[in-house]
């Protein structure tokens, strides 16, 4: 099967072929979920070295136990379940590194990419200022995990996810435009 294929791959799929070995299925089970696990890190306030160990320590514990993944096809949620208590570990450790750096002011460039980051600085200001679980959840759509991966990351029930997100965006759309 080729990278492509490979890629559009269900993820019981990928996981039983990773239990074979597989290493194409690793790779797209890493390229599917990483980012997912990036923003469950960051969304605990961490700073880049504990983010990254806990995006480490995730992997490291799916390679332990995917002989014992009970329902491969949610390897997704498995995975953001897992990062999610590695995350609240790593920011319990004495040490723990920050939040995440304000964002850089913006380069002198052609007009429309210097509109472009005053947009998103604009935008950023008002995600700032929504309440934490707004903030972590639109994190989380941010990299296009399912309903259940952002429940399970959140640790909320997935029927409330979209309600949620649609009042989080509604409260981001009021900022934006207060803004203005």
């Amino acid at each position: 099967m080729g990278p492509t294929e490979m890629n559009d791959a269900p993820p019981g799929d990928l996981v039983v072929w990773a239990r074979k070995g597989d290493h194409a299925a690793w790779a797209a089970l890493t390229g599917r979920y990483t980012g997912m696990v990036w923003a469950i890190a960051r969304g605990h306030g961490l700073g880049d070295a504990d983010a990254a160990d806990v995006v480490q320590t995730t992997w490291l514990r799916l390679v332990e136990r995917i002989d014992r993944i009970r329902n491969p096809d949610r390897v997704g949620t498995w995975l953001a379940v897992t990062a999610r208590h590695e995350a609240i570990r790593a920011a319990r450790r004495p040490g723990a590194s920050g939040p995440l750096p304000q964002l850089p002011a913006a380069e002198p460039g052609p007009d429309h990419v210097c509109a472009d980051r005053e947009r998103l600085r604009h935008v950023m200001a008002a995600i700032r200022t929504l309440p934490e679980l707004c903030r972590n959840l639109l994190r989380m759509f941010a990299t296009a995990p399912a309903y259940a991966e952002v429940a399970a990351a959140l640790d909320m029930p997935v029927g409330s996810v979209g309600p949620t997100r649609a009042r989080c965006l509604a409260s981001l759309r009021r900022r934006m435009g207060a803004g203005r």
